[in-house]
């Protein structure tokens, strides 16, 4: 369910930008992007706690918690929509382009009365930045790379956006007179990492008291269409949801209906005509006689076909239905199946919650083990010193065992510099149970240079886990550009896990990539990269991408046992 903290956290994030689009104090944008941080990073709703609660938060001073108790309050910032009026509505637009920053944008408005990104398109094809200091050919080029990327988005939201609307709708009318199910479907039903609109399905008798329902919600901004079959609103925060109530005798046959994906349903259909059977939303029907044969259940309507059920992450035809149908289809990793999340932080680094704190949050999950992986010292923003890590894991070593028993591990996240190696000696990383190493710099190296970087970080014999390995952001950086099969083929080959990083922002490695990767017998980890509590929970998300990946829990380590995986852990040494 969306939290009133996500909505503070967004609203603090754009009084940051507003502040720095308009030139103003550059410590008072990075308090209030601090402050945002914290709030959405908080464990407790912020919508509970008054002035004196929200000044607990770290990063909240005084100033910042009586903006927030005003929202909270009235749903308004005076602030923030001060800031706005100040701000041409162009210029926001400018900044929605992931490699443009708003110092930028102003200048291009103010310089060019550029407005738009299709204006700013228009300009640098048109060679027109070309004397506007600032703006040389490398930018020009990161600007126009920006664009291409806003634009394959194509409006699309990410897929934590729109899960987070479909469970809320989902809980209202499920509460509504005469429901029978109620459920999501499409691509967020498939798990996607963007989803263009949410498709959610009723089965009930009748259909305007949901339809109603739907058009009343507090996140309801605009009914687009209302019907008696399908109703259209767009929510508050741009996303077009498209209900559909159906017959509750019709309930499986419209969920694997609407669910999808289209290229699943064409083959399923094809099928269905090779039994003399038509397929449709409102069931299964011998097409002589028209008798409904299945509809009530998915399962069901696969069975009738000749197919076992199909996992809805798997439903992209990419081979699941001629898996099906030598019965091979993969029995998919789920949440339950994981023992451990393997590469978290604390507020020793850039984590907002202590290690005690995440410790605990860990057991309650139900975790036999968790790792605690704070960034190495090559992050000098990070300022980790051995006497920090080794003080870090003296307390770790403490508290091993004494919440419900779970297993701690003392970990580290390294970074692969430009030639891969990694931070600190051999002898230091010999003490740590697991390493994760990542990239976070010089994503522009070139194929060869970068292939050769990663290849030589998975040959490092204490580097375990290769951590979001593209180093992707989804709809604002593209992964680095390397001969991807050479660094499975050694990962394979040196026994280091690929990591599933389920950051919604991230989801690095994706499905097409881990596809790729299981050819070559890699292992795998899904973890969630935590840098706080609430965090612990969007293991979800990597599950859903490890699933469309077609992972199973004996290819993914931290569904191991302890003991198999201290083992891996091993990595080949006595």
């Amino acid at each position: 369910m969306a939290r009133a903290n996500d909505e503070v956290e967004a609203l603090l994030q754009e009084y940051a930008d507003l502040i720095a689009i308009t030139g103003g104090d550059a410590f008072k944008a990075r308090a209030y992007e601090k402050a945002a941080r914290a709030i959405g990073g908080h464990p407790a709703d912020v919508s509970k706690l008054d002035e004196d609660g929200l000044r607990e938060i770290p990063n909240v001073g005084r100033s910042i918690a009586a903006k927030v108790a005003e929202y909270l309050r009235t749903g308004k910032m005076a602030a923030v929509e001060e800031q706005r009026a100040e701000i041409p509505a162009g210029v926001r637009e400018l900044i929605t382009i992931p490699t443009l920053g708003p110092k930028k944008a102003l200048r291009l408005h103010e310089a060019l009365h550029i407005s738009s990104v299709n204006e700013l398109a228009a300009a640098i094809e048109a060679d027109a930045l070309a004397d506007l200091k600032g703006f040389g050919e490398k930018t020009q080029d990161n600007i126009r790379h920006g664009i291409e990327l806003l634009r394959q988005s194509g409006g699309r939201v990410p897929l934590a956006l729109a899960l987070d609307t479909a469970e809320e709708i989902v809980a209202e009318l499920s509460a509504v007179t005469g429901c029978r199910r109620c459920a999501y479907a499409g691509s967020l039903r498939r798990m996607r990492e963007t989803v263009g609109d949410v498709d959610v399905l009723v089965a009930a008798a009748k259909s305007e008291p949901f339809m109603a329902a739907l058009c009343g919600l507090p996140g309801t901004a605009e009914v687009i269409a209302r019907g008696t079959k399908k109703t259209s609103v767009r929510t508050g925060k741009g996303l077009q949801v498209d209900l559909r109530v159906l017959p509750p005798a019709s309930w499986g046959a419209g969920l694997q209906y609407f669910t999808g994906a289209k290229a699943h349903n064409i083959r399923t259909r094809t099928i269905a005509v090779h039994r003399g059977l038509k397929l449709s939303e409102y069931g299964l029907f011998e097409t002589e006689s028209g008798k409904s044969v299945a509809s009530r259940t998915e399962e069901e309507v696969y069975a009738r076909l000749g197919l076992p059920w199909i996992p809805p992450t798997l439903r992209e035809d990419r081979g699941e239905i001629e898996a099906a149908l030598r019965g091979a289809l993969p029995d998919v990793v789920t949440e339950r199946d994981i023992r451990g999340d393997l590469h978290t932080h604390t507020d020793l680094t850039d984590g907002l919650a202590s290690l005690e704190v995440m410790v605990e949050a860990a057991a309650e999950r139900g975790y036999a083990y968790y790792a605690v992986t704070d960034h190495a010292p090559d992050m000098p923003m990070q300022r980790m010193t051995d006497e920090k890590i080794l003080a870090q894991r003296e307390r770790l070593r403490e508290l091993d065992g004494t919440r419900r028993r779970m297993r701690l591990l003392h970990g580290t996240e390294l970074n692969i510099g430009p030639d891969g190696e990694v931070d600190w000696p051999d002898a230091f990383l010999a003490g740590f149970d697991l390493c994760v190493a990542s990239l976070h710099s010089h994503f522009d190296l070139g194929r060869g240079p970068m292939t050769r970087r990663l290849v030589r970080a998975c040959e490092n014999p204490y580097v375990h886990v290769l951590g979001h390995p593209t180093t992707r952001l989804i709809g604002r950086r593209p992964g680095v550009d390397a001969d991807w099969d050479e660094v499975f083929a050694a990962c394979a080959r040196t026994g280091t896990a690929l990591e599933v990083n389920a950051q919604p922002d991230r989801l690095d490695l994706c499905d097409e990539d881990i596809l790729r990767a299981r050819a070559h017998g890699v292992r795998f980890a899904v973890n969630t990269d935590a840098h706080s509590v609430p965090q612990l929970a969007q293991l979800r998300y990597g599950i859903g991408t490890a699933q469309r990946g077609w992972l199973t829990p004996d290819e993914v380590i931290n569904t191991w046992p302890l003991t198999r995986l201290r083992r891996f852990l091993r990595k080949g040494r006595r």
